[in-house]
Order: structure tokens, then sequence, then C-alpha cells
């Protein structure tokens, strides 16, 4: 608790900017405020909690629900909810959902994409299908009959949303706690993963060094994809928006092919 504050800080405005600065020179994606994904923590079965804990991989698990920056950070998370439960359903009954959906994070206003007069865009977070499509989240188009617009659109995102997955994977792999299922209470399973994302955190900013960040896309992904969310009027428009930006001249990228 007393080093969170300092590694885990509520973000500023100017640290969601310097935030999507990252996404920009490391994914390509702009406007961009974080990769957002869950993570199943293996348990032990809690005593008389039935199916609750049982997730789809079928085995008992807590999600770790978190956003990350291009740095392999962890920049909010939500730590505990049941297994069961879908990433989208976590995500809109979050503080980090509702706050996110309420402007209470202090984003910054739209804001014109490199190089264009216009309409301005959202800042937005990027997560996987198994969340619903918003003005604040982008996820790829659905993955049958795509045309070369959109795989555009899809590679672009899933450059940016890479940054979450190789977090899980380095946060995974350095704790080794989470190898094999905690035998503890949920809520000292919960204490255990709030001290470990500290620690990960502070690792990230003190201590990584290039050479491991050269090795950091081999990890294997620790993200999971649980089922679709529904897409709103208003996150198509935005979607749409990024897509005709990355297909033109000033916001094409040629390694899409």
């Amino acid at each position: 608790m007393r080093l969170k504050a300092s590694v885990l800080p509520h973000p500023t405005r100017q640290q969601w900017l310097d935030i999507a600065q990252g996404f920009l020179e490391r994914a390509q994606f702009p406007n961009c405020i974080g990769a957002l994904d869950g993570k199943h923590i293996r348990v032990k079965k809690p005593p008389n909690s039935g199916s609750q804990y049982y997730n789809y991989k079928q085995f008992f698990s807590v999600v770790l629900l978190a956003l990350a920056d291009t740095n392999y950070r962890f920049i909010i998370v939500d730590i505990g909810s049941y297994g069961s439960t879908a990433d989208a359903r976590i995500f809109r009954a979050s503080r980090m959902g509702r706050w996110l959906q309420s402007n209470l994070l202090d984003v910054p206003q739209p804001a014109n994409l490199p190089g264009s007069t216009g309409p301005p865009a959202p800042y937005v977070v990027v997560g996987d299908e198994g969340f619903a499509l918003s003005s604040q989240l982008m996820r790829p188009f659905p993955r049958r009959g795509l045309d070369a617009k959109r795989r555009t659109f899809n590679y672009r995102l899933s450059r940016a949303r890479r940054f979450v997955e190789c977090a899980f994977g380095i946060f995974t792999h350095k704790w080794r706690v989470f190898l094999s299922p905690i035998q503890l209470a949920p809520q000292n399973v919960n204490v255990v993963i709030k001290a470990c994302v500290v620690l990960h955190n502070y690792v990230r900013t003190y201590e990584a060094t290039p050479d491991e960040d050269a090795q950091v896309e081999s990890l294997p992904s620790g993200s999971d994809t649980i089922q679709l969310g529904r897409s709103g009027l208003a996150g198509l428009r935005v979607r749409e928006l990024f897509d005709d930006y990355f297909l033109s001249p000033i916001g094409s990228f040629p390694s899409h092919q």
C-alpha cells in the first residue's frame, strides 16, 4: 500500500498524453491511452462457491483486469471478479469502466489524429473481441469477410493490444506463484495479486533493461478472451474514423501486409 502511490498512481492528464505518445511511437496507433485485457489467476476452489469461480477454460480462477501502457506497466487494475464472469461485464461493473465512461479519469479531450485536419478523435483504450465497442473502447472488426481496409485496422489494433498481452506474460513469469493454483482464500488471493501488480510496476519502472525488453515479445500471452460484446453506434463511428485514417496517405503504415 505504501509503494502503490508511487508506481500505480491515479493517472493525470499529462500522463495520459505520455501514454498516448508511447502507443503512437511503438504501435502506430494514435490517441490510444492503454491496452485492456483480463487474465485468469488460478485458485483453489473456495468452499461453498458453486460454479462462481469456474471459468470457460475449465479451472477455478479470479480475474485480473488490467489496462497497460507500452512499457508493459499496469495503469489501472480491477482484481478479484469471479472466473465465470465475462471480461466485458467485469469492465462495465469496475471502477475503471465507470470512471472512463463518466469521464472521471481526466482523459484529454478529443484531438486531431496526427497530420489530419479532423474531425477530432477521442482518446481510446483498445481491447479484443471480449469487450463491447464504445466511443472509449476500440475492438477489432469481426474476422469473417474482412476487406483490406478492415484488415488494416485489425492489424493496427493488434499491434497496440499486444502490450497488455506481453505485460501479463512478464507478470506471470516474474511472479511464479501464478504458474499453479494459489492455495489461499479469495480475499488473500486478491492481496497477493495486488502486491505483485505493484511490484511488477516497480520492476518495470526502475529495473527493466533493454535486453529484457528484447525478450518480452517471445513470452506466451497471458491474456484470455471470454465472449463477444455488443457494438454501440457511437463506437462504430469512432472505429470508422480510425479505420479511414489508417488507410489514408497520412495515417498508413506499410507493414500490415
